[in-house]
């Protein structure tokens, strides 16, 4: 993975969504790992239709529980998973 986006503020949802139609227009593989109250970003219809084309995504299994609302579209994981999704990337941005 190109990027990975480390995402934690739900108030970065603008910045997200324009990285990823970025990423997407330049064909950069990207993912993100959602935690924290940034969790319910991984049910916004914008930011899921980016990144079911990119290598993988995870939110944090807890953040979800206590942020999201039904079941969620993206893959739950841990900060175990954060870490290799971390280590497998060449770029972090954390926001």
């Amino acid at each position: 993975m190109d990027i990975l986006f480390l995402v934690s503020r739900t108030e970065s949802a603008p910045l997200l969504r324009g990285f990823l139609r970025a990423c997407e227009r330049r064909q950069i593989e990207c993912g993100c790992f959602f935690t924290g109250p940034a969790a319910q970003l991984a049910s916004d219809p914008e930011i899921i239709a980016c990144l079911h084309a990119g290598p993988g995504s995870a939110v944090c299994e807890y953040s979800w529980e206590r942020f999201g609302r039904g079941q969620c579209p993206i893959p739950l994981g841990s900060q175990t998973d954060n870490s290799a999704m971390t280590a497998a990337a060449r770029r972090i941005v954390s926001l």
